[in-house]
């Protein structure tokens, strides 16, 4: 499968409700991400995997997202590889901000896309 052949989707397609899969590291993730989202580092993913299959256990779909759309879209080919219904978010989380799409940071400071 080449990432071409990915199933994607524009962050406008990504439901409020989603569970969003951030695959950016701890420094990224404490800028600015998508409230809720749960984030495995693309560092740590084998490690964690099993978080992921217990989020998705339910049949979720899962939109994986980094910066701006490449380690999401390795992870996405995972996914899909493993069976698990999941969709590479285009442009990720750089898209997501230029969308204006709300984003939260976990100190006081604003959120931003490192």
């Amino acid at each position: 499968m080449n990432f071409a052949q990915l199933p994607s989707v524009d962050v406008a397609g990504v439901p409020a409700d989603a569970l969003v899969l951030d695959v950016r590291e701890d420094d990224e993730w404490a800028a600015g991400h998508v409230e809720g989202a749960l984030h495995v580092p693309m560092s740590d993913f084998v490690a964690r995997f099993g978080d992921v299959t217990q989020a998705v256990e339910d049949g979720r779909r899962a939109y994986v997202m980094c910066r701006v759309g490449g380690r999401s879209a390795q992870v996405t080919q995972y996914l899909v590889q493993q069976g698990i219904d999941a969709v590479n978010v285009d442009g990720g989380m750089q898209a997501w901000d230029a969308a204006g799409r709300p984003m939260v940071t976990d100190s006081e400071g604003q959120a931003f896309v490192l």
